[in-house]
């Protein structure tokens, strides 16, 4: 049996933390679901998780309570922290997040208390960062009168399949008496089973590699794409003909955003620049990456001239923002690159995305979606992300938005070679 006994707080209700709330929740704990987003909170209270990741069933039907009042933190015995940790406009570390909610732990961290970070971070975070807040917050010492641990989040946002109880969590802790009481805490909602890290410094390297190791992945097979643009080649009839050998790797070009995958190579590089070590491989993969937007919408511009269509003034549709299909994050989108690029040859660039927050979009990009685009007046179209109602359109429907001679960029390549004029 394992100890319901423990009260446990999750700071932060997003794609991470809302998950492991109903699952803690389901799995018998006491839970308090906090988030500082008041609106958030009261869209939860109403049953509904605006991420469209939770089912209105489960948020509605959870024992877990939500609340944006610190005062309910009281009594806790377990603080799970799943707060972001994003990057600043120089590529470094914005660990604010994490510091706020060490500051909003604080007052109700009495010893005996575990606190487990999930978010991803360089190797030292925990111990050393996070664990020092805590002490010059509340006076107490860590490993002595609370204990740390870390385990990774492992989302996946906008996929049904692998969730949080059939994805392996690697778990980790300060000592082998703390280590059992993490496990005690996720063993019931992880079905996949757990992995023991051999130190939480393990752990937080573990995680910050993973998503490291994919984006330079995406960054070969984009660099392909710019080089077999050069020659005239198809990239995915390239990458077919490629895949048919048994150990070829299938990633696809294209954009590169969202909370991981553009953001945690840089928490890997800047510790290694504090250690003395310039990474060149890694940096060289987030330059090409993060062209990649601009690339696109140079693409579409010398493909309008050389079908006489002036981009001054052109209207050109994007279709998609969030970073990536079948979801409703927009954090870090790289859409965003492509809409500035094609902005600056003063087209005129309507956004549409029926999935995401339209109002969350003009709060941090200070862009106005379009509710439904208009047909027939598109000079351009770019498929910028693939979901599943975009593809399900199919090229043809999709071509009835633009004027007869525009042209489709079908960046994701979900629809079939004949039906677009662009492929990435």
């Amino acid at each position: 049996m394992h100890n319901t006994a423990e009260k446990i707080a999750v700071l932060g209700q997003g794609y991470v933390g809302l998950p492991l709330t109903l699952g803690l929740a389901k799995a018998g704990f006491e839970v308090v679901g906090f988030d500082t987003n008041a609106r958030l909170i009261s869209r939860l209270l109403d049953g509904n998780d605006p991420n469209g990741e939770a089912s209105s069933v489960s948020v509605a039907g959870t024992k877990a309570q939500f609340s944006s009042d610190d005062a309910d933190l009281a009594g806790c015995t377990v603080f799970i922290l799943t707060v972001p940790t994003p990057i600043t406009r120089a590529k470094k570390p914005n660990l604010d997040p994490i510091f706020g909610a060490a500051k909003t732990v604080a007052p109700h961290l009495t010893k005996g208390a575990l606190v487990i970070l999930e978010s991803t971070v360089y190797p030292g975070v925990t111990e050393d960062v996070l664990g020092e807040a805590l002490e010059t917050a509340t006076g107490l010492t860590r490993k002595v009168d609370f204990k740390l641990g870390y385990s990774p989040e492992r989302v996946n946002p906008g996929d049904t399949k692998n969730t949080l109880e059939t994805i392996v969590k690697v778990i980790s802790a300060q000592d082998g008496e703390t280590l059992d009481r993490v496990e005690a805490i996720y063993a019931p909602v992880i079905t996949a089973g757990l992995y023991k890290a051999q130190s939480i410094k393990t752990a937080e390297a573990a995680k910050v590699i993973e998503n490291t190791q994919r984006d330079l992945n995406i960054a070969l097979v984009n660099e392909f794409a710019l080089i077999f643009d050069r020659m005239g080649l198809d990239t995915l009839e390239v990458l077919e003909a490629a895949g048919t050998k048994w150990n070829f790797l299938p990633f696809k070009p294209g954009l590169v955003g969202g909370h991981c995958i553009g953001v945690d190579p840089y928490y890997l590089t800047y510790r290694a620049e504090q250690l003395g070590y310039h990474p060149e491989v890694i940096l060289a993969g987030r330059r090409i990456n993060d062209q990649m937007g601009s690339y696109v919408a140079q693409q579409t511009i010398k493909a309008m001239l050389g079908k006489d269509i002036n981009p001054a003034g052109a209207r050109v549709l994007v279709m998609g923002f969030a970073f990536k299909e079948n979801c409703a994050d927009t954090r870090n989108t790289r859409v965003i690159d492509i809409v500035t690029e094609l902005q600056s040859f003063s087209a005129e660039v309507d956004v549409w995305d029926p999935r995401v927050d339209s109002e969350a979009v003009a709060e941090e990009y200070g862009i106005t979606l379009v509710s439904a685009p208009e047909v027939g007046v598109y000079d351009s179209i770019i498929l910028a992300v693939g979901h599943e109602q975009f593809v399900e359109m199919g090229g043809a429907a999709i071509r009835v938005l633009g004027k007869p001679e525009a042209l489709l960029y079908d960046i994701k390549g979900v629809l079939a070679k004949s039906e677009s004029d662009l492929r990435l």
